[in-house]
């Protein structure tokens, strides 16, 4: 679960971490009002809130939004409601939100905040190691994304303890890499330990400053910030829940979230069906090679009944992206024949226009097979995954 940047910072200020005093506008007489409270005399920061990064070098698509992207530098107090207005109710495309964009509905009025220097801190799970790890790097006149695929050398990465502060060594590591002067060590040690420490109690996925602002008395200061709650651990942080902002997710992402599935779209012209993040990824991976993009993938799990497999299905099935439609299931707890009688009742209902391939293995396969051998549908059989990805993509060329 994701939040936005007013919420995340707020978290992150209630762990010592120190942030620009701002607040959340609905309206451009509410933005005019809270730059009054929040700084006497400019500039303002007026930021669109959508969780995205890159808002800063993001578009609007209405014209009368500008030219410029999310993130506004105002000098002057006149300028506050015109910019708003043009804000509020537009739709900001970023490199994240995909060409479809998200619309802006509240505004982060700031006070601008003079810093010397800045660089970039997150926290994040090292899957691959399965550690907590610190990342850090400059980023004044770079970009993380292009640092992180071109220059991955250039960012610190330091294991943390999962049941301790920062070690004295380690906050001089950082320093040392940073270059940063003295004056600013303990408000490095009481950054490190403040989003270690959230991370943890809030059980995060992940916690990501861009930038830190390094003040010219030593002080550091969250710029942005944005934070990722690991789904399965909400139930401990009902605080939490209670900021899910459902206009950020997509209405077929919110109803496969009623169904307690995990479902995603990108920008391609497939639409996977799968019980498994693995599966997913594997078959988004063959998919690529054969320069193949997915537009979506459901993750359907066990314990559901057929109704709702079948709900989940016609999420793929009525994506309009999708050019065709590649299922891998591999039947354990949830059972091959659920999945079939679910196809048959999704079908029945939207129709079935686009090629469809399936592969089954596990618990009742022969079964499944059966229930859609009976039905007529004309789906397309595979034995393996790289099988599947095959004809599929043979399948997508004859019906171009």
């Amino acid at each position: 679960m994701n939040i936005h940047e007013y919420q995340a910072k707020k978290i992150l200020n209630q762990y010592g971490i120190k942030i620009p005093k701002g607040k959340i506008a609905y309206t451009p007489n509410e933005a005019k009002s809270i730059a009054e409270q929040v700084s006497s005399r400019g500039p303002w920061v007026l930021k669109a809130q959508i969780q995205s990064g890159a808002r800063r070098k993001g578009y609007f698509l209405e014209k009368k939004a500008g030219k410029e992207g999310g993130i506004r530098i105002v000098k002057s107090k006149r300028h506050i409601f015109a910019v708003t207005k043009q804000m509020l109710g537009s739709t900001l495309v970023t490199m994240q939100t995909g060409p479809w964009g998200k619309k802006v509905s509240r505004i982060y009025v700031e006070a601008f905040s003079k810093v010397e220097d800045c660089f970039y801190m997150a926290v994040a799970i090292n899957r691959v190691k399965a550690e907590l790890t610190l990342l850090v790097a400059k980023v004044k006149d770079s970009d993380i994304l292009k640092v992180a695929l071109n220059h991955a050398e250039k960012i610190l990465k330091i294991k943390l303890d999962i049941s301790g502060n920062t070690r004295p060594e380690q906050v001089r590591e950082v320093m040392d890499f940073l270059r940063l002067p003295s004056r600013a060590a303990k408000h490095l040690e009481n950054l490190i330990n403040g989003l270690h420490s959230a991370f943890l109690e809030k059980d995060c996925s992940m916690i990501e400053i861009n930038p830190v602002g390094v003040m010219k008395n030593g002080e550091l200061i969250a710029l942005d910030a944005k934070i990722s709650f690991d789904d399965n651990a909400l139930y401990r942080h009902l605080d939490i829940q209670n900021l899910k902002d459902d206009c950020e997710i997509s209405s077929r992402e919110l109803q496969a979230s009623r169904y307690k599935f995990n479902y995603s779209e990108f920008d391609g012209s497939v639409g996977c069906i799968v019980n498994g993040d693995g599966l997913a990824l594997a078959v988004m991976d063959l998919l690529r090679d054969k320069n193949i993009g997915t537009a979506c993938f459901i993750n359907v799990k066990g314990g559901v009944d057929k109704d709702k497999i079948a709900s989940g299905i016609k999420i793929i099935m009525t994506n309009p992206r999708v050019e065709g439609i590649l299922l891998n299931i591999l039947g354990g707890f949830l059972r091959c024949n659920l999945i079939a009688d679910g196809i048959v009742a999704a079908a029945s209902e939207v129709g079935l226009n686009v090629p469809m391939v399936v592969r089954f293995e596990g618990t009742n396969k022969d079964l499944a097979k059966e229930i859609l051998q009976n039905s007529r549908l004309p789906v397309i059989w595979a034995d393996t995954m790289e099988e599947s990805v095959d004809k599929l993509t043979k399948a997508m060329e004859e019906a171009a």
